[in-house]
């Protein structure tokens, strides 16, 4: 049995899982980190692995709402080797947890070349190739922080509630409209790089990813809980 938590800028996204299934999941916002208790109460005895993006705060107020629950806890940290996928990291401690998560649970799913996209806060794009390695990958600010990124640096531009066109005619459509290009063109132009080989394609997951993918003009798979699924991986390799 394993518990695996995300602790990401936004959410902590949190499973249980058996060995073949999710038994429960759920999440809260970051900010409301202590509720992450209430949840924790429900908890079979279990190993806990965690990978946390959202700062040393964060990770000790998970640590001690966990003191005394569970014996075996550990976090996650991108390493040169794990679960069959290999950091080409020029330091590859700095490759976000997250992200490495992501990649091991790709690794676990996928035997071909893949790009790894979670779309949330920030949106990454991690190419792996067919051996499993990490042949590196964009950070960009994801489509909720582009927008708003407008509105808040600019005089006239609002916080655009549009709809994606491909030649808008309006402000809010023309500002939803370029984020989502923005994104969708830095999700496909890293695409280009492996989509000749077999099998390949893109592993979205994250928020925004039902966003993403409805416009996406690349092989794709909408997986759930994908950076849980790499904590519950590297788990299980503990």
């Amino acid at each position: 049995m394993n518990i695996a938590i995300d602790a990401g800028n936004s959410r902590i996204k949190w499973g249980v899982h058996d060995g073949s299934r999710w038994l429960d999941n759920g999440a809260l916002a970051t900010a409301d980190v202590a509720w992450l208790s209430e949840a924790a109460d429900e908890w079979p005895v279990a190993r806990v692995v965690i990978c946390n993006v959202a700062g040393s705060e964060v990770a000790t107020s998970i640590t001690a709402l966990l003191a005394g629950r569970h014996s075996q806890v550990s976090f996650l940290h991108a390493s040169a080797e794990a679960c069959g996928v290999r950091n080409t990291y020029e330091h590859p401690r700095q490759l976000g947890a997250d992200r490495w998560a992501a990649l091991i649970g790709a690794r676990a799913l996928l035997g071909s070349a893949c790009l790894v996209v979670c779309a949330g806060t920030a949106t990454t794009v991690d190419r792996l190739d067919a051996a499993g390695v990490f042949r590196g990958g964009l950070i960009l600010p994801g489509y909720d922080l582009m927008r708003a990124a407008l509105a808040s640096n600019t005089a006239q531009l609002p916080l655009a509630d549009g709809v994606f066109r491909s030649e808008p005619r309006n402000t809010m459509d023309a500002i939803v409209s370029g984020c989502l290009q923005a994104q969708l063109g830095a999700v496909e132009r890293m695409f280009s790089a492996i989509a000749t080989e077999p099998g390949a394609r893109c592993l979205l997951t994250g928020g925004a990813a039902a966003r993403l993918a409805a416009h996406l003009c690349i092989p794709f798979q909408l997986i759930d809980h994908l950076i849980l699924s790499g904590l519950v991986r590297y788990a299980e390799s503990l």
